[in-house]
């Protein structure tokens, strides 16, 4: 009994592995650093997020942002930095909250 079920979880761990291995990684996006800095900034106006200040780093763009206190008047929250990178002729967001990487997405597309 204890073998069968050894057995299925082998079988049920060597079928998910290839699946898991599909992912095709981070989205690029054929656009200017201009374009996607804009689309940035009104996605995390957008989601209540402030954006604290923006840095050029050779290919990258960091932009430092922080959330909001949402009307409630208990102060702002800690700053955190997403990245813009610029690899050839796209970019790739890094370290960016899901849902504005939702929200940037939506609008590059359109």
């Amino acid at each position: 009994m204890l073998r069968q079920i050894g057995l299925c979880l082998v079988a049920v761990g060597i079928l998910v592995t290839p699946l898991a291995a599909q992912g095709k990684g981070r989205k690029k996006y054929a656009v200017t650093n201009d374009r996607a800095l804009v689309v940035t900034k009104d996605a995390l106006v957008k989601q209540g997020y402030e954006v604290v200040s923006v840095e050029n780093n050779g290919h990258d763009v960091v932009v430092w942002y922080r959330r909001g206190n949402r009307g409630r008047g208990k102060g702002k929250g800690p700053p955190a930095k997403m990245v813009i990178h610029r690899t050839e002729d796209r970019v790739v967001f890094l370290s960016a909250p899901s849902e504005v990487l939702v929200d940037i997405e939506v609008r590059l597309k359109i």
